[in-house]
């Protein structure tokens, strides 16, 4: 466990705390990244041949892909077979010793896997459990899987997303990510509560729910019957102009959003006469005519290279950047200069790769850092050994190999 100064000179954040993160892939173990990078220790717990989440985007690492290494940062790995007997009574000795336990199963899985609130309350009477599941606690759904794409699908997402043509599913994961960041924060409130009232709790989050919240304002005005959204391509459906714009070499994105930033925009263009148009006295209205101020703009962009198009708008004051490609992302100056990244050295690539675990900044995770996701069962020994089990039990469990990984 990462130690901090006990007089409280350095920041403690969430040392002391031990999480245990039977999570994969994306919302569940990115729900206890988060927790690693305030200062809790969290354990990582998966089988002792490795989960399958470790090989996800490989990068020539073995056994830790790009997904691996971003949400494992900052962890411990125990390498551990709960289906067996001396197995699961060492994972039921770590429960014992620990604050939380972090999972992504439906409830059905959990009581097979004697992961449920009951099953675990049993080790410690004030544990907290965390689920993340596809569907959520309640409906005839809640025991079937899911993934991101669950969420896109049947919160109306995927629907709105593209052109019209056909649904489309957004590149990046952003319901895996939003339910971890969310099923965190659910944690830290039930951990608050146990300090408060002394009983652990089982806090329940999921995918759909995440998904549903994020198209609520489009839900609302469906049930209202106030207007029925399509796809729209890059525009926005509440202000205008708001899309990705051509240059003469490249692309740009521009927002309009306000009523003063709308008279700075035809001003830059000269389009005054536009203030005065009943169909762009609002944003609202904007947004809902986005399409004639999108070539009104597209026009002026057409005409400008990238460097010009940006300047122009700087000066104005109008919102603008442009679009990247990810090998340009990696040498944007906006993200270059914005101190997001950790980069890592690997024995592979260009030598290190950017990991993104400085996103939400305190205190503490300035104090704590970075550490690299473990290899598998890096950590196996020192932690049965912290539990009580002398060398033999441990070369036992560990199938009497020095478990470290490899890199």
């Amino acid at each position: 466990m990462r130690s901090a100064n006990a007089a409280g000179r350095i920041p403690v954040g969430l040392s002391g705390l031990r999480i245990l993160d039977l999570g994969r892939y994306i919302a569940a173990p990115f729900c206890a990244a988060l927790l690693a990078d305030q200062g809790a220790e969290v354990i990582r717990v998966e089988p002792r041949v490795g989960a399958p989440d470790r090989e996800v985007m490989p990068i020539g690492l073995e056994g830790r892909g790009a997904l691996y290494l971003q949400m494992n940062r900052n962890k411990k790995s125990l390498a551990l077979d709960l289906d067996a007997p001396e197995g699961r009574a060492a994972f039921e000795r770590l429960v014992a010793s620990s604050d939380a336990v972090i999972i992504n199963l439906p409830p059905a899985a959990l009581r097979r896997a004697r992961l449920d609130y009951d099953s675990l309350k049993a080790c410690r009477s004030d544990i907290i459990l965390t689920t993340i599941s596809a569907y959520g606690p309640e409906g005839d759904s809640r025991d079937r899987i899911g993934f991101d794409g669950t969420g896109q699908a049947l919160s109306g997402a995927m629907s709105l997303t593209g052109t019209g043509e056909r649904p489309l599913r957004a590149a990046v994961s952003y319901v895996d990510y939003a339910t971890g960041m969310s099923a965190a924060f659910a944690t830290m409130a039930a951990l608050y509560e146990r300090r408060v009232t002394g009983r652990g709790q089982h806090v329940r989050t999921s995918l759909l729910g995440t998904a549903l919240t994020m198209t609520n304002p489009m839900l609302i005005e469906e049930a209202a019957g106030t207007r029925s959204r399509k796809a729209i391509g890059n525009r926005s459906p509440i202000a205008g102009p708001s899309d990705l714009f051509t240059t003469q070499d490249g692309w740009v994105m521009i927002q309009v959003i306000g009523d003063g930033m709308f008279r700075r925009w035809a001003q830059l263009l000269g389009r005054q006469d536009l203030l005065s148009d009943p169909r762009f006295i609002s944003d609202i209205t904007r947004g809902e005519h986005g399409e004639a101020l999108s070539a009104v703009m597209a026009e002026w962009c057409a005409a400008r290279s990238t460097d010009e198009c940006l300047e122009e708008l700087e000066t104005a004051k109008i919102p603008g950047c442009r679009v990247l490609t990810p090998a340009e992302a990696l040498v944007a100056k906006e993200n270059a200069s914005g101190g997001f990244f950790y980069e890592e050295p690997i024995a592979c690539g260009r030598g290190s790769v950017p990991i993104a675990s400085r996103v939400i900044r305190t205190a503490a995770s300035e104090v704590f850092g970075h550490q690299p996701a473990p290899t598998l069962g890096a950590h196996s020994a020192e932690l049965l050994a912290a539990l009580g089990y002398g060398a033999e039990e441990v070369a036992s469990l560990t199938d009497g190999a020095s478990v470290t990984g490899r890199i």
